[in-house]
């Protein structure tokens, strides 16, 4: 974590409280919980004040999330609350903002990343099994197209059924009912809500490839308030957001959304960045995959000036070195850039008429 210096003034924002705003859900109440102890920790006279609300995806629960098309399904609403001064910065699950935010916002913060992986958890009955060995037929719920088609295609034997809600919800119509034998969760949201004991089985990226962003929080600011957004960058975990640059990158130049399945996986060792990233059809017969490196190992420069808040998929971190992210963002692109070359656009846009056509 970054130096706070004395980014937050002597009392917090001008004296006045900062106003955070979040979702109403019980995971996005302990997300902002963690961000709002680790500020509390940088800024002991910080005054917090936490302003929760329901989002667009918080009330659509009948209709799978990738049928809905709404890029910013969880996060409008909190954006709205920014743009007209109610809030100070929102925390999010980085894997629900969109690659492009609207004007005048940025990411002032991307937290220590949580393991990124996919989760399988069993209905009772199924207690100490793997997938590989459930009975033929069993079925297994997600709301999310790139974990069905990198499952359908490992274990055709089984079959995949939308299940939306928040977790609370799906857990419960996991156990009570006998709808379904498993479903499958990011183990991040289980870990934080503290049902880890609950994870049956972590998906490998040889299994599954997780999606951009996953496990990441954001604190999402207003790009022109520099207190904030001053007080916030101490949070940024420089191998996140290097990791996350690349992730969004490689989405933003595929045209991805939850509409599509898009997946990646990424690692930082000796200063290379390794970036995964593939593309599939709804079905998992038809993909693409392909690995690229880059060194991201960049001291860190005085960038003041002109450059100062440079954006990188919507992130800003003045506290991470910039060639670092460029680094970062041109492998992103180039990974993308070489599944198109190779026929990405078509399966994607296939994916997408047949996802809109269900």
């Amino acid at each position: 974590m970054a130096e706070p210096g004395a980014a937050a003034g002597e009392n917090g924002a001008g004296g006045r409280a900062v106003r955070v705003g979040t979702r109403r859900s019980q995971l996005a109440r302990i997300q902002t919980d963690s961000v709002v102890e680790m500020l509390r920790e940088l800024y002991p006279d910080l005054r917090i004040e936490i302003v929760a609300m329901s989002t667009t995806g918080d009330k659509i629960l009948d209709t799978a999330l990738s049928k809905i098309g709404e890029k910013s399904l969880f996060t409008k609403e909190l954006e709205n609350a920014l743009e007209r001064n109610e809030v100070d910065l929102v925390v999010h699950s980085l894997k629900d903002l969109p690659t492009s935010l609207p004007p005048g916002f940025t990411i002032g913060a991307v937290c220590k990343r949580e393991n990124p992986l996919d989760a399988v958890v069993f209905h009772p009955k199924n207690c100490g099994k793997t997938l590989s060995l459930l009975p033929e037929k069993s079925v297994i719920g997600t709301s999310s197209l790139r974990r069905a088609a990198q499952l359908k295609k490992k274990f055709p034997q089984l079959e995949f059924r939308d299940i939306r809600g928040n977790l609370n919800t799906r857990l419960k119509k996991l156990d009570e009912k006998e709808d379904f034998s498993a479903i499958i969760l990011a183990a991040a949201g289980l870990k934080r809500m503290g049902w880890e004991n609950r994870i049956g089985q972590l998906l490998s990226p040889e299994d599954c490839l997780y999606a951009v962003g996953q496990g990441a929080l954001a604190v999402e600011v207003r790009a022109k308030d520099q207190e904030i957004l001053n007080m916030v960058s101490a949070l940024h975990d420089a191998d996140t957001v290097l990791r996350c640059i690349a992730e969004r990158a490689f989405m933003k130049r595929l045209e991805g959304g939850c509409s599509v399945p898009v997946a990646v996986n990424t690692m930082l060792k000796d200063g290379q960045l390794y970036l995964t990233g593939a593309v599939y059809s709804l079905d998992g017969s038809d993909s693409l995959k392909e690995t690229m490196q880059t060194s991201v190992n960049y001291p860190q420069q005085n960038e003041d000036g002109p450059n100062d808040d440079v954006q990188h998929v919507g992130i800003t971190a003045k506290n991470v070195p910039g060639q670092a992210q460029e680094a970062a963002e041109n492998l992103g692109v180039e990974l993308a850039t070489l599944l198109l070359s190779k026929g990405a656009k078509h399966i994607l846009s296939v994916a997408r008429q047949l996802n809109d056509a269900r």
